[in-house]
């Protein structure tokens, strides 16, 4: 073992396993930064349906789970390290809970009736693992609401054993959107005493807010990028939250996460028609046609491509794309769109494919192949979220020199900087208001500076390129924090 940190680390998905959102790509990342710089780490997460337990190491033994009314509940464990590491993945089986198409919701979209009960016994799960393994760990790393009882659990129910008398506890917020709001009998299952539902910790409407618990109890709360943990202590981003986070905000920090470069880079991407890099851009204009060619647009490199990559969802402003799609294409550019969400959106975007088939393409669904040809053969990219924690998009298209259209908000404001005409520096096109106005004006701005100032794209493309934006800074940002709230928890045991 090495002589770093014990990092316990638990999440609802991760990659390369399941993944729904950017919380997976963090989990599947993250840990092997972590364990890069010397540290012990184990992550846990759900062995869903869509995990096959034949690709995995089966770990003998039964797993007791107390649920309180429901009694113990016993679960199956299975491992597999994450990719090219070493870090283990423990994941917890339980048929009923578990065993079934969807992560959170079933297939018309609606949230499972028992999500209380289902994340619930995950924190409970991973805390009893925890003595299975007789894994002591120094950090308990939980993220969004789904594991953020376990702050909750390591000051309450478990606060006495000794296997957990060093740990403390972290929590992420990707998304604050999304708190675990549940009726109030989910407090029996915790276990964690009725004492603890009041306004300043579990209670909210008379309901349970689990992420509202676990924030109250952490003893670090962090966000996903510098600019969300200002917006999320505000009425406008904090979802009803604000003042309670901003009640906690001495131990709030913003780390933006990072970006896996081996996988996304224009120079090795075996997913494009052409390699290129910042000393060679040839293989863009491949790349242009190549993508050009596979939405059935008309193949011209005079026409500028503008690439839009993510859900369809009102968050991603998608109903701001909408409501200017007409304008934009009138503006003398091409729009590819790749996603799935709303499926008033679906109908909505296929329905302008049709109408415009030599400006709009729009391809349904998902595809990790068409995301990498989008990236690569676009030569502007939309992200007009109405709130982004980090994002990781704009991120990727800086690395592929397809310069990003923005909203200044959470990770998008962090990693674009606008372009200034007078300088001709910046790597990217913002705009502050979430209005059809200040997106149409904005892309137009782009298309212009494109289509009449090639120099200062060169220069942008080149200023994109050269960003960089690792998991080993942010791997090295929240070891900083591990080690404060290590010593801290030293100095409280011997004062």
């Amino acid at each position: 073992m090495n002589r770093g940190l014990n990092i316990f680390f638990t999440a609802s998905e991760a990659v390369p396993f399941v993944k729904t959102g950017g919380l997976a790509d963090v989990a599947g990342v993250l840990p092997r930064a972590l364990a890069a710089l010397g540290h012990n780490v184990i992550v846990v997460m759900p062995r869903y349906y869509a995990i096959d337990r034949s690709e995995l190491e089966h770990i003998p033994g039964p797993l007791g789970v107390p649920m309180g009314p429901m009694g113990e509940l016993w679960a199956g464990v299975y491992s597999r390290s994450l990719p090219d590491s070493s870090v283990p993945v423990y994941f917890i089986d339980y048929e009923a809970f578990y065993g079934r198409h969807g992560l959170y919701d079933d297939s018309d979209g609606f949230s499972y009736s028992d999500n209380d009960s289902r994340f619930i016994f995950l924190s409970k799960a991973a805390m009893e693992l925890c003595r299975k393994l007789d894994f002591a760990p120094d950090i308990i790393h939980a993220n969004d609401w789904h594991t953020a009882a376990q702050p909750v659990l390591l000051k309450t129910r478990y606060a006495d054993d000794p296997l957990f008398k060093d740990a403390s506890s972290l929590l992420t917020i990707h998304n604050l959107q999304h708190q675990g709001y549940f009726y109030k009998g989910a407090m029996d299952i915790m276990e964690v005493g009725w004492e603890h539902f009041n306004p300043l910790e579990l209670e909210s409407f008379d309901g349970v807010n689990i992420l509202k618990g676990g924030i109250a109890h952490a003893d670090a709360v962090t966000t996903v990028s510098q600019r969300y943990a200002h917006e999320i202590q505000t009425p406008e981003f904090g979802f009803g939250l604000d003042e309670h986070i901003r009640a906690h905000s001495a131990k709030l920090y913003g780390i933006l996460n990072g970006v896996d470069y081996d996988e996304w880079n224009p120079s090795v991407d075996p997913y494009i028609a052409r390699c290129y890099d910042i000393d060679d851009m040839s293989g863009k204009r491949v790349c242009k046609e190549d993508l050009q060619k596979r939405f059935g647009l008309p193949v011209n490199e005079e026409i500028p491509v503008i690439g839009f990559v993510g859900r369809f969802a009102e968050q991603k402003g998608i109903g701001l794309i909408a409501g200017t799609i007409e304008g934009l294409l009138h503006l003398g550019a091409q729009i590819v769109m790749l996603g799935t969400g709303e499926k008033w959106a679906e109908g909505f975007f296929s329905d302008i494919a049709g109408k415009y088939p030599d400006r709009f393409a729009c391809h349904i669904g998902y595809s990790e192949e068409l995301a990498h040809v989008i990236e690569a053969g676009s030569d502007l990219f939309l992200m007009p979220s109405l709130f982004e924690p980090c994002g990781l998009n704009q991120i990727y298209s800086l690395r592929y020199g397809t310069l990003p259209i923005v909203r200044a908000t959470g990770g998008l404001d962090d990693t674009i900087h606008n372009y200034d005409p007078a300088t001709k520096e910046g790597n990217g096109f913002k705009f502050e208001w979430a209005t059809n106005d200040a997106l149409y004006h904005t892309v137009k701005w782009a298309v212009d500076t494109w289509r009449f100032d090639k120099e200062a794209i060169a220069l942008m493309q080149k200023s994109a390129m050269q960003a960089r934006y690792s998991w080993e800074a942010s791997a090295s940002a929240y070891e900083k924090i591990y080690y404060f709230l290590k010593y801290k928890k030293a100095a409280e045991t011997y004062r």
